[in-house]
């Protein structure tokens, strides 16, 4: 949580006043990396910039926020936020019942998958994520 505090607001600074797609993309990349970090932590020492990793999720999360309301129609921002975050969680919610199913295979497999899920995710983000600089769609 200290590295999310750090980071949060010089970043929605930046992003402001510049593309917000890269740093949302940064987001992404942290996301992915964390579940294989976390898989070949052997120690607390290797946790310990494992979980400072996990804080770097944040670095774009006011700027992703910004962004989905940047792009949603004048008369619909609330609706379309509330549907963004509707489906992404009942994405979630299905990705962590199937994870129980992950483990019974190998534990492993669920950081694995969700690597790469990830790393499809970022990539297709990379490529048709639409970006908004100074306001602009």
């Amino acid at each position: 949580m200290g590295t999310a505090l750090l980071v949060y607001i010089p970043v929605a600074y930046l992003a402001d006043r510049g593309g917000k797609k890269k740093f949302v993309l940064f987001t992404f990349v942290f996301f992915t990396l964390f579940p294989l970090v976390l898989l070949f932590c052997q120690s607390f020492a290797l946790l310990v910039p494992a979980f400072i990793l996990r804080g770097f999720k944040e670095f774009g999360e006011p700027t992703r926020k910004a962004l989905i309301m940047d792009l949603a129609p004048e008369n619909r921002k609330a609706a379309v936020f509330g549907l963004y975050y509707m489906l992404r969680d009942m994405v979630v919610a299905l990705a962590a019942f199937g994870g129980a199913f992950l483990w019974m295979i190998h534990p492993a497999a669920n950081f694995l998958i969700a690597f790469a899920f990830g790393l499809i995710g970022t990539v297709g983000y990379a490529i048709w994520g639409r970006d908004i600089v100074s306001g602009q769609p």
